[in-house]
C-alpha cells in the first residue's frame, strides 16, 4: 500500500502535532531523529515541518529491520557485545548542546531489539528530561500484519493507519487545537493529585492488592510538561497517563497484568508478582517467564518500580479493544506500573537534584524502564494521606 498517497493530509497532521505538540521545537534548535526507513514518508514532513519552525539541523538515523535480522541470523556471537558507542556518544554530545530527540516507532514490535549499556548517557538525557523529546509512531506494514494477521495487507495498514491517527488525535479538523484541550485535562488531573500530597495508593482488584508507597516530594506529571530546558513538550504521541515517581522501598502486596506486555520481540502474558518492600521477591507468567526472570535479573533496580501511571479504562486505546503490541499505544489502555529506572521530573525541583537526592527521596535507578499494564473496568484506587485517610481515586476503573 502506497501509505504516502492513502493518508497524505493526516501524515501532514501528524507531522504538525510532532514538531509544535510533541516536541515544540524552538527555532534554531536541532533535532536528532530515529526512524524505521518504512516510516520515510513521515520523516519527510517531520523534517520539512522541523525546518519551517525555524530548526537547525535535522539529523535522521535510519533503522531497517532485514539488516536488525541479518545480524541475529549470521553475525558471529562475539558481535552481540558490542554497541556503537561513538554513534551514542554522538548523540548524547548533541543533547548536551541542546539537540531536541524524537523517536519515530513503526517496525514489527515482536522482531528482537536490544539495548545497549552504551546507550546509557544519551538515555539518561531522556529519562532526566533535560531536553525536549518526543515519541510518535508510523503504520508500517509489518506492524500492520502483526497486529491483524487475519486481513489482507492493505486492510490490515488502513486498520492500524486510523488507529494511530485516532489515538494520536489527527483525525481531527484542528489536531493541535484538540491536544492543547486534552493537555489542560490532564493538567487539571495532575493538579489535583499533586494538592492531595498522597503518600501512598492502594489498588483492588481482580488479583489485585497492592499498596504503593510514593516517593517524598513527588510530583504527578501528564500531558504536557516542562523539560529542563524551559520548553514544554508532549514525551508521547499519544498520551491519556498521569505519573509519577513510586517510592522504590514502599511497595508491598500482589498485582496481576491485565494486557500481555511485548518486549523486545518476545510476548509476556499473565504476570502475576508480590512486592515486599519495594522489590518483587515472587514473579510468574503464564507465557514468557523466562523472559520476564531475566527482565527482572537485569540491575538492581529493575525489580523495583520506577513509574506509576493512572490511565481511565474508557480511554480512547482501550475502546479500540485493540492490541498493539507497542508500550506507546498499549500503556495508555490502562493504569499501568513500570519496572527500573523512575523519571526525575517527577519531583518537586527535580531538575536541582543530584542522583544521590533523588535515590534518598526513594528514586529508583536501572538500565531499564518497562511499563506493563495492570489497570481494567474493576479496578478501585484510593489515595492514602500521611494520617490516614483514604480518597477515593478510581472507581471502576475511571476517575472518581
Amino acid at each position: 500500500m502506497d501509505i504516502d498517497s492513502r493518508f497524505g493530509p493526516e501524515l501532514d497532521k501528524l507531522a504538525k502535532v510532532i514538531v509544535h505538540t510533541g516536541l515544540a521545537l524552538r527555532a534554531g534548535q536541532d533535532l536528532v531523529v530515529t526512524a524505521p526507513v518504512e516510516a520515510l514518508p513521515l520523516l519527510r514532513r517531520v523534517t520539512a515541518e522541523a525546518y519551517r519552525a525555524g530548526a537547525g539541523l535535522v539529523t535522521p538515523i535510519l533503522s531497517d529491520s532485514a539488516l536488525a535480522l541479518a545480524r541475529y541470523r549470521h553475525a558471529p556471537d562475539d558481535s552481540f557485545d558490542r554497541a556503537p558507542g561513538w554513534l551514542f556518544d554522538g548523540m548524547a554530545r548533541a543533547y548536551e548542546a541542546g539537540a531536541a530527540r524524537l523517536a519515530i516507532v513503526g517496525d514489527d514490535p515482536m522482531l528482537l531489539s536490544a539495548q545497549s549499556r552504551a546507550y546509557k548517557p544519551a538515555l539518561e538525557k531522556i529519562s532526566n528530561f533535560e531536553i525536549n523529546w518526543s515519541i510518535a509512531a508510523y503504520p508500517s506494514a509489518a506492524w500492520a500484519r502483526r497486529m491483524f494477521p487475519d486481513l489482507p495487507e492493505d486492510e490490515a495498514v488502513t486498520k492500524l493507519a486510523r488507529a494511530i491517527f485516532a489515538a494520536s488525535r489527527v483525525d481531527r479538523d484542528d489536531p493541535v487545537a484538540a491536544w492543547a484541550e486534552h493537555n489542560a485535562t490532564l493538567r487539571a488531573r495532575t493538579e489535583w493529585l499533586n494538592a492531595q500530597r498522597f503518600d501512598a495508593l492502594h489498588y483492588t482488584g481482580p488479583g489485585l492488592d497492592l499498596t504503593v508507597g510514593l516517593a517524598r516530594d513527588h510530583e504527578w506529571h501528564g500531558g504536557a510538561s516542562e523539560a529542563k530546558n524551559g520548553v514544554v513538550c508532549n514525551p508521547n504521541v499519544p498520551t491519556e497517563e498521569v505519573f509519577t515517581t513510586p517510592h522504590a522501598h514502599k511497595v508491598d502486596g500482589t498485582v496481576r497484568s491485565t494486557k500481555p506486555l511485548s518486549h523486545q520481540g518476545s510476548l509476556i502474558d499473565g504476570i502475576e508478582v508480590r512486592f515486599e518492600a519495594g522489590r518483587i521477591i515472587e514473579a510468574r507468567a503464564e507465557k514468557g517467564e523466562a523472559v520476564l526472570k531475566e527482565l527482572l535479573a537485569t540491575d538492581e533496580g529493575a525489580a523495583r518500580l520506577g513509574e506509576v501511571a493512572l490511565v481511565p479504562h474508557s480511554s480512547p486505546i482501550s475502546a479500540s479493544g485493540l492490541l498493539f503490541y507497542n508500550t506507546l499505544f498499549d500503556e495508555n489502555a490502562s493504569c499501568h506500573i513500570a519496572l527500573g529506572q523512575c523519571y526525575s521530573k517527577c519531583f518537586l525541583n527535580g531538575g536541582d537534584l543530584s542522583a544521590e537526592e533523588i535515590a534518598d527521596k526513594g528514586g529508583n535507578a536501572s538500565l531499564i524502564h518497562v511499563d506493563w499494564m495492570i489497570g481494567g473496568p474493576e479496578t478501585d484506587i484510593d489515595g492514602i494521606a500521611a494520617d490516614g485517610t483514604r480518597v477515593p481515586v478510581f472507581r471502576k476503573g475511571e476517575w472518581a
